[in-house]
């Protein structure tokens, strides 16, 4: 077995050097969503890049440029990381404890925007590489990393970029994005997302906002146009209404009900957590919600908009409203026909004049439980984190996953940094600095494992 105390003392002793680092990369501001410092944030990973002796491109695409970066390892099977360095916006600001990109650490965690989705997870591995390179003086393998700025943004231009760049992306298997443990600090091993097609809904139903007196008993109110419309789309009983939405759904397997049945109950967590009193559809708890969590499809309001809603009352009539809403898929839902229904849907129930916004979307993906990458991935993790990592089938959250899996046939795997309290997208965004350790040594037994194995 291979002796990993040297690989354990260098990410020790430098980790006060690779934390400076990292705040160097979270001080740098990199908001997709308002195209803000997306440049020189790229330019700032491709500069950590190439000190390593990467060689590295800055690659441009309609939207933000996306970093891809390859050293030639011992071996030419080849791993490929895929990171993003765009991060969500901070506000609200006035919830932060100290600000969202002045990184601060305080009892034993890093706070930042950022600081774990995604760029604690980016410099977790360079951290390991760099112990590899220190130790052995060479990579195991040939190790390429994709790191783009808008997975924050739904990844809009990176299916693209993909499909174009297929031969410089060829790799053999996939280390993804996020990783870590769950609230018992026992690591999770993800293999699967779903799908999203996120819209936003609109509606003008006047040129000018309308004294409510005048025109509430004889004006087309938008507010309320936009929530009969709404309201058209999913009944109280939760079921989405748009014709054949769940005839593609495939349901999840005996396999997945087994890896779901391993799972430890999350009920009580999740209703403290949240401060939630029940779950939708009369759901208690056991396997059934975790499948309903991460299996079943979803439509969202996520914001609503219209006339006033400052402090004190203001009795207008709207003539406009807006509300984004976002829709999870599961295999083998496509955003693209999610589109095409609701566009037919609103049109046959009287709504043609609510107008359809595509902000973005990507199918699901899934890698198979019993890929032999993945189980190197699982058994790497036992000797850093003292215990088992247990495998969870699909998340209910989403991600580019899909190109990764289906156009450049890779198996996706999951390692990193991350655990439940880290408030991702949220103000106090955080990393713990004793998992950042793990997360580096788990990522350096794969490399290494992978670069000696026969896969």
């Amino acid at each position: 077995m291979t002796d990993y105390t040297q690989i354990k003392n260098y990410l020790e002793s430098h980790l006060d050097d690779s934390l400076a680092e990292l705040s160097r990369l979270c001080a740098q501001p990199s908001i997709a969503a308002q195209n803000l410092g997306m440049q020189e944030c790229a330019e700032l990973v491709a500069g950590m890049l190439k000190q390593r002796g990467f060689s590295v491109e800055i690659m441009p695409t309609e939207g933000s440029p996306v970093v891809y970066a390859e050293r030639k390892g011992k071996h030419d099977k080849t791993l490929l990381f895929y990171n993003h360095y765009d991060v969500q916006p901070p506000e609200p600001l006035e919830e932060w404890d100290s600000p969202p990109f002045e990184p601060v650490i305080r009892d034993g965690k890093m706070y930042a925007r950022g600081v774990s989705d995604d760029k604690g997870h980016i410099i977790s591995r360079l951290h390991a590489i760099d112990a590899i390179i220190e130790s052995d003086g060479e990579l195991p393998c040939t190790i390429k990393f994709v790191i783009e700025g808008e997975e924050e943004t739904s990844s809009v231009h990176l299916h693209e970029f993909i499909e174009v760049h297929q031969d410089k992306l060829a790799a053999d298997v996939c280390i993804w994005e996020f990783g870590g443990v769950d609230h018992r600090d026992v690591p999770i091993q993800y293999l699967g997302m779903r799908g999203i097609c996120y819209v936003e809904l609109s509606v003008r139903t006047a040129k000018i906002d309308a004294h409510s007196g005048l025109g509430g008993s004889i004006f087309p109110n938008a507010a309320w146009r936009l929530i009969w419309a709404l309201r058209s789309i999913k009944g109280t009983d939760e079921h989405i209404r748009l014709p054949g939405h769940y005839d593609d759904v495939v349901p999840p397997s005996e396999r997945d009900r087994e890896l779901m049945e391993a799972m430890p109950e999350v009920s009580d967590e999740l209703k403290e957590r949240y401060g939630v009193d029940y779950f939708l559809k009369g759901l208690t708890g056991g396997v059934d919600l975790r499948l309903a969590e991460v299996f079943e499809p979803t439509c969202t309001i996520c914001g609503f908009t219209s006339g006033y809603q400052g402090e004190g009352g203001k009795t207008v009539l709207p003539a406009f409203a807006s509300a984004k809403v976002d829709f999870r898929l599961v295999p083998n839902q496509r955003p693209e026909n999610v589109l095409i229904s609701l566009r037919n849907f609103l049109d046959e129930g009287g709504f043609e004049d609510i107008e359809i916004t595509y902000l973005g979307g990507e199918p699901p993906a899934r890698t198979d439980p019993d890929d032999p990458f993945v189980a190197l991935v699982i058994q790497t993790a036992e000797p850093v984190y003292e215990q088992p990592m247990q495998i969870t089938p699909m998340i209910g959250g989403s991600g580019p996953s899909y190109p990764f899996i289906h156009t450049l046939n890779l198996p996706v795997a999951t390692a990193g940094v991350g655990y439940p309290g880290s408030q991702a997208h949220a103000p106090n965004e955080n990393m713990r600095i004793d998992l950042y350790l793990k997360g580096a040594e788990h990522i350096a037994r794969i490399i290494k494992e992978y670069g000696s194995s026969d896969l």
